[in-house]
């Protein structure tokens, strides 16, 4: 890990640093390279142990490519008919592990066991995702959801997303946070749905608190992130260049602000499901080395948050 990257998401790794024994991160399809290499990399920093559910021979050949054989972890051999998602999470729920990951499995098939009634890992009414982010001139991190799991949340849900943001800002010392709720326009507008809601989520929140926060919105990418568009666009908003999470209107909004950033931006960012009984990490299979290191850090973080030692 680079000292830039660490430096940014240091009140993270400070806290999954802490923990007093290592978390054991169950992947779920470990056979693939950029995620396999990042559990390694927690696991070389001393605060995660990998268990790697997968084709066995799949897994000890990349064990084996990138000289990681004599580290610390387990292979969980699964034959490739069988649900490693489910078999991951059989080994959370028996006490053998702390941590969920997604590994070579499609958004789809690592989310249904997740919100499968049956396997009861949900803590609150829904579960969202998270992609916390750190970019150039830009103090703070900044948390975005939710962008893999409500596809056209409701108000109603949106509440909840908001709700489940502020819990896991809270995790990571934010007590107050500022949360902003993105739209088009920052002039509500009935020709634009996005922009109607958020007019009514600010209000509900005034007359009765969603959460422990301060809400805004309808507004745009730029006013959240920029102090000097507020001034030229006149926006009257004290929270503008230091929001620490955004309510986005729809997954495609979310997933498609997210990969830019990621991918054209180099972004350095991470995602979690918060609204779990389990911390949970989750990367697109295309993320960087670093992406899945901190996802993992986050969750670790999230353990210690909870008073997990």
């Amino acid at each position: 890990m680079n000292e830039v990257f660490e430096k940014e998401f240091d009140v993270i790794l400070d806290k999954a640093l802490s923990l007093k024994k290592p978390a054991r991160a169950v992947i779920a399809g470990a056979e693939v390279e950029n995620l396999l290499q990042g559990a390694f990399e927690a696991e070389k920093k001393g605060f995660i142990i990998p268990v790697l559910v997968g084709n066995e021979e799949r897994i000890r050949a990349m064990l084996d490519q990138f000289g990681l054989t004599d580290r610390q972890y387990e292979i969980c051999a699964v034959d490739d008919d069988e649900n490693v998602v489910q078999y991951a999470i059989d080994v959370i729920q028996s006490g053998s592990a702390d941590i969920l990951m997604r590994g070579n499995t499609p958004t789809r098939d690592f989310l249904m066991p997740i919100l499968h009634k049956g396997n009861k890992l949900l803590e609150k009414e829904v579960a969202t995702m998270i992609s916390l982010m750190k970019f150039p001139n830009y103090d703070k991190l900044l948390a975005l959801s939710d962008v893999a799991v409500l596809v056209q949340p409701s108000v109603e849900k949106r509440k909840l997303v908001i709700k489940n943001m502020v819990d896991f800002l809270n995790l990571l010392g934010v007590e107050q946070p500022n949360i902003a709720v993105l739209s088009l326009v920052e002039k509500p507008s009935f020709h634009m749905r996005d922009t109607v809601e958020a007019q009514s989520l600010v209000r509900d929140h005034n007359n009765e608190p969603i959460a422990n926060c301060n809400l805004v919105g309808p507004i745009t990418w730029d006013l959240i992130v920029s102090k000097e568009a507020a001034r030229l666009k006149n926006f009257d908003c004290p929270y503008c260049g230091e929001f620490d999470g955004i309510c986005v209107p729809d997954v495609m909004a979310g997933n498609i602000l997210m990969k830019a950033l990621q991918m054209s931006a180099q972004v350095n960012s991470c995602g979690i499901i918060m609204g779990t009984k389990i911390p949970i990490a989750i990367n697109s299979r295309s993320n960087s080395v670093e992406q899945a290191f901190l996802s993992l850090a986050t969750c670790a973080a999230m353990l210690k948050a909870k008073g997990r030692d």
